[in-house]
């Protein structure tokens, strides 16, 4: 059975987000028993984050890392349920896992900042991403050209910058496996 967000009574939770219909037009995300909704990503995002998946995935193969790369799947934090652009999960987790992924068993979420997003991305996910102690945290910006930033997290919770990479550069890093990047060949169309 499922819920009608105007049926609700009180503070959702993830079992409530979990039996909501599919929804192809918005991703809905849970915050602190509130709903966060945001539309589904257009072509610019897609076309990055299906690229950068494909990346991760042939790095993480090559590099023999026991992980799995996925786009847009539910992994519960304390303060509720989000769906990072990819997530990088151990892969014994991710073959039991059915709906959800628990924070503990990611090691990398990934958000492309679309226009929709950017304050959420920049402001609120990374501090739900290390208050559940996802050890790393990237982003994605697309505009005004693509660059993206490789966070992890340190202790007193808060991620730092392990690098930068701005369009026309290729970078390189070392953790959780090796990666290397050029953010412009992520969105060249």
């Amino acid at each position: 059975m499922s819920v009608a967000y105007d049926q609700h009574i009180g503070p959702w939770t993830v079992e409530d987000v979990l039996q909501l219909p599919e929804d192809t037009r918005n991703r809905i995300e849970l915050v602190g028993g509130s709903l966060m909704m945001s539309p589904a990503p257009g072509y610019p995002h897609q076309r990055v984050s299906r690229r950068l998946a494909n990346l991760l995935d042939a790095a993480a193969e090559a590099a023999g890392a026991p992980v799995e790369v996925f786009e847009a799947v539910n992994v519960v934090v304390p303060d509720g349920l989000l769906i990072p652009d990819i997530a990088i999960v151990d892969a014994a987790a991710a073959a039991a896992a059915e709906a959800t992924t628990d924070a503990h068993d990611v090691l990398v979420v990934v958000e492309i900042a679309s226009p929709s997003t950017r304050v959420a991305d920049r402001k609120m996910k990374p501090h739900l991403y290390a208050a559940a102690g996802i050890a790393h945290y990237w982003r994605v910006e697309l505009e005004p050209a693509p660059r993206i930033y490789f966070g992890e997290l340190r202790p007193g919770g808060l991620y730092v910058n392990q690098a930068e990479v701005q369009a026309g550069e290729t970078g390189q890093i070392e953790r959780p496996f090796p990666f290397e990047v050029s953010p412009a060949g992520l969105s060249r169309q």
